[in-house]
């Protein structure tokens, strides 16, 4: 009986780990040529206001991921039908503001390693 309930437990969590990735996480260099290239692009801080205050990417939209109402701020500021590019210190918060904003239908791309890989990247640290 265990091995008739085990199996299905551990195919539906294989399939679960496996799932695609529902955004797309780049490299500086490549999210440096996603932003050149894609004109229509939406760009967005997920840090905290004082983190944007100190220095951000230019263009880019403050909204802080760690707020109750991020999902309504970003529906309410941004256009499902452009993509968004998102950001914050180093990855953490911007992979939860995509996993986030890709379940309400937003094409959405995140910069890996955050702002601090950019900065690097950029030669500025």
């Amino acid at each position: 009986m265990k091995k008739i309930i085990f199996a299905p437990c551990l195919a539906l969590l294989f399939f679960c780990c496996k799932q695609k990735q529902a955004f797309e996480s780049c490299s500086p260099a490549a999210f440096e040529k996603l932003l050149q290239k894609e004109a229509s692009i939406q760009l967005v801080d997920v840090r905290r206001p004082d983190e944007f205050a100190a220095g951000h990417i230019n263009d880019a939209l403050p909204i802080n991921v760690e707020d109750a109402d991020f999902i309504a701020k970003a529906d309410s500021l941004l256009d499902k039908a452009r993509p968004v590019a998102v950001y914050c210190r180093s990855g953490v918060r911007s992979k939860k503001a995509a996993k986030q904003l890709a379940r309400k239908g937003y094409k959405v791309y995140e910069l890996n390693n955050g702002y601090k890989g950019w900065m690097e990247y950029k030669g500025k640290q």
